[in-house]
């Protein structure tokens, strides 16, 4: 199989699924309430359907990783494609919040797309272009969330919310279905695959460095999505007034997914010389220091050139810890180690925005920032007394 062909492939199939999700996510609330959620419970129906994806993915990754080593990767990447096509679909009928909730539960049943497209990626390139290729296919889904949300937007301003879900799922399906045409199951040596689930955990948690990487991908992620259901609210108080600070928000998100995804396979090309784990610490250091200083934003002006320096540096940490991952596994464990980095995100996922609003409560917005800021660098500290002596 040409590996830059696979690559370049799962890189479009990256980015649709990626998109697909993020078009659906900004109006969420909104598509509750014509459902008929009650105005004053719709905080906590919104929580709910939004966890409800999370957590089921949190818990269902590693099972559909071993189904990748086992079954083939290939196939879990089409499973999970067609599977979430389906799911996007159901969207589009539900007819109340309960529906729209077990809708979500099923979605993330249906996840193991990337995961099964980045085992694919590191069973297919060469060695030697690994930190690059994986960088690249962080910049798929950083892609995706810019591409999405705005697609979304028009699509449900133009013809309504429901079509957005329609839409959705048939790009998901197309683009699934070019997939199967284009990507051929990676050769690689046949192990039998003894033992369970809990086997696969062990085996993880033994592994000095695959250990380290899920630890650092859970904080990683449980500090940027402390912060993103906060970013819309600041920007408000910044502004003065709630007026207009939806669509100033979204182009904040959007300067930071620009900035990662033309940061990413550079610090991925990077990490072949100066080392990955150098590259993570950098990385958190530079997010960490970033974040803190949102406290002196006094407009929107600087928060967003902070917030695009932000997305520069945040964008190193995934890539090089997956890079990490896959250089200390056997290649017949590919599969778990995404099946397992990708519960660790979505842990991160769910339990980030939860913590973020109950120091919010507390301290106010501003302390949270620079909380999540101290806690960035604080990782950064430890990484960096834990491998100063270590070689590149």
């Amino acid at each position: 199989m040409n590996w830059r062909k696979s690559l370049w492939s799962l890189w479009a199939g990256c980015m649709i699924s990626s998109s697909c999700y993020t078009m659906l996510l900004p109006f969420l609330p909104l598509y509750l309430l014509d459902l008929g959620a009650p105005e004053a419970t719709i905080s906590i129906w919104s929580g709910f359907v939004f966890a409800a994806t999370f957590f089921v993915s949190a818990v269902m990754s590693p099972y559909w990783g071993r189904r990748a080593d086992k079954s083939g990767k290939r196939a879990m990447l089409l499973r999970a494609g067609f599977s979430l096509a389906t799911v996007y679909l159901l969207g589009a009928f539900v007819t109340s919040p309960m529906q729209l909730f077990f809708v979500r539960t099923l979605q993330g049943f249906a996840t193991g797309f990337v995961p099964a497209a980045l085992s694919i990626v590191t069973s297919t390139v060469p060695k030697d272009k690994l930190g690059f290729s994986l960088g690249l296919m962080q910049t798929a889904s950083l892609t995706g969330t810019i591409i999405g949300p705005l697609a979304g937007g028009m699509l449900s301003h133009a013809f309504g919310m429901r079509a957005s879900f329609a839409v959705a799922s048939l790009i998901m399906f197309l683009g699934t279905i070019t997939l199967q045409f284009i990507i051929k199951e990676p050769a690689q040596p046949k192990v039998m695959q003894a033992g369970s689930i809990v086997d696969d955990f062990k085996t993880a948690f033994t592994n000095k460095v695959l250990r380290e990487m899920l630890m650092l991908l859970l904080v990683a992620q449980l500090g940027v999505m402390s912060l993103q259901p906060l970013i819309t609210l600041y920007v408000a108080e910044l502004q003065g007034q709630s007026g207009g600070a939806v669509l100033a928000s979204g182009f904040v998100f959007g300067l930071t997914g620009i900035a990662g995804a033309i940061a990413a396979p550079l610090w991925g090309r990077l990490g072949h010389n100066a080392g990955f784990i150098n590259i993570i610490i950098v990385a958190f250091l530079g997010a960490g220091l970033l974040t803190s200083l949102v406290f002196f934003a006094n407009n929107i002006w600087i928060f967003s050139i902070l917030q695009f320096l932000f997305g520069i540096f945040i964008a190193g940490i995934q890539p090089s810890v997956n890079t990490l991952a896959v250089m200390n596994t056997e290649e017949h464990f590919r599969g778990r180690v995404f099946g397992l980095t990708m519960s660790a995100n979505q842990l991160g996922s769910m339990l980030g925005p939860l913590l973020g609003g109950v120091i919010a409560v507390g301290v106010g917005i501003k302390l949270t920032f620079v909380a999540a800021g101290v806690f960035l660098t604080g990782v950064a500290i430890l990484l960096w007394r834990r491998h100063k002596h270590t070689p590149s």
